[in-house]
């Protein structure tokens, strides 16, 4: 597939169906996450997989909660998804790359930092993530995990303290969803509503 098509056919996907994803698309979209830039090339990453229905399962409990027991059509449409991608970001290995003697910098002080490139890079491994999916035929989608959730998923999972989850990818084969487009409804901005060259 030609990338601007791929590019025009990601869409958030919050419907699949009960067919699963080869081990070899998931093994692709993990490959194509960590070409993703990362600032000194520091790779503060790691993807917690989960495709075995037990786990996707202690998954939506650890970070859902009570919602699921009345869960809405957002959550029932997701949790049909045979696969859950982790993304998680480590902030201490872009400090400690920083404070390395090639960089220049002798401490590693966060303030040095104008915005956290250890999730803004994370984003963007889960952003290839996405695409690919797109590329494999396949539909995912990009949500978060609600902050007051994250112990407990980190308990569940076994996760470090030092990586924290920036999000979660459901991967699967894509189905129709009946109803409201929801966000999509709304359309997207124009280029030339969002584009500024040279000035405001």
């Amino acid at each position: 597939m030609e990338f601007t098509d791929v590019v025009r056919r990601r869409r958030m996907v919050r419907n699949y169906s009960t067919e699963p994803v080869s081990r070899d698309v998931v093994d692709r979209v993990l490959a194509n996450a960590i070409r993703a830039p990362s600032a000194g090339f520091s790779q503060g990453w790691a993807f917690l997989v989960l495709d075995a229905p037990a786990d996707i399962d202690r998954f939506w409990a650890s970070t859902m909660g009570g919602d699921l027991e009345a869960p809405d059509s957002w959550l029932r449409g997701m949790q049909t998804a045979p696969v859950i991608v982790v993304p998680l970001s480590n902030k201490a290995a872009y400090l400690d790359r920083y404070a390395e003697s090639d960089k220049g910098w002798t401490d590693r002080d966060e303030a040095r930092w104008p915005v956290p490139y250890w999730d803004i890079d994370t984003g963007m491994a889960s952003l290839l993530m996405l695409l690919t999916a797109v590329d494999e035929g396949i539909g995912a989608c990009f949500f978060g995990v609600p902050p007051e959730r994250v112990d407990t998923f980190r308990e569940e999972f076994g996760v470090p303290a030092a990586y924290r989850p920036i999000g979660a990818v459901t991967l699967g084969h894509r189905t129709e969803h009946v109803g409201s487009r929801g966000s999509a409804a709304r359309g997207r901005r124009p280029v030339e509503e969002v584009v500024h060259r040279g000035h405001w």
